[in-house]
């Protein structure tokens, strides 16, 4: 009787202290918000407040994100994401930020049954499947995979893919 009474008095405790919080304890964040708390993802998060496009990978989604690290913009040629960032090159900077994205779920172990997909975009990127690894566009590798958010998936990449029209 003690337990059920202890069980009882932790529910409504717990209960109470998930209300308190505004129903945030254990809940998972949105694609943005996991970025940000990750921390090595600054340039990326930087780009998609620039492009406008917070509140679109805050939705329900669900989306799949191929998030590129800052070491992967840092790959970009000298004074390219300086450029990207600045207000005349939204739309541009718009169209490569959504070539990482594909719209619905897709864990890793669908992944890899994949050649292809259709990006956000509209143009498709290629996957390949190499020594265990995927690569896209034959030259960003999937570095980790899986990371769950609330409206989707991120798997990380290495190297930013570029829209053929880019």
């Amino acid at each position: 009787m003690k337990t059920l009474k202890l069980t009882a008095f932790l529910f409504v405790v717990l209960t109470s202290f998930n209300a308190v919080a505004g129903g945030s304890y254990n809940k998972q964040k949105d694609i943005v918000d996991t970025a940000v708390a990750a921390g090595s993802f600054n340039t990326l998060v930087a780009a998609v407040k620039a492009a406008d496009l917070v509140d679109t990978l805050k939705g329900d989604g669900p989306f799949t994100v191929f998030a590129p690290t800052d070491e992967a913009f840092a790959k970009l040629p000298e004074g390219t994401i300086e450029s990207l960032l600045k207000p005349e090159n939204k739309d541009k900077l718009a169209a490569i930020l959504t070539y990482h994205v594909v719209s619905g779920k897709v864990k890793a172990k669908d992944v890899v049954k994949l050649s292809s997909a259709t990006t956000v975009q509209g143009s498709d990127v290629s996957i390949m499947i190499k020594d265990g690894g995927v690569i896209l566009n034959e030259n960003s590798n999937v570095i980790n995979t899986d990371i769950k958010t609330s409206n989707g998936v991120i798997h990380v990449i290495d190297t930013v893919i570029l829209p053929p029209s880019s």
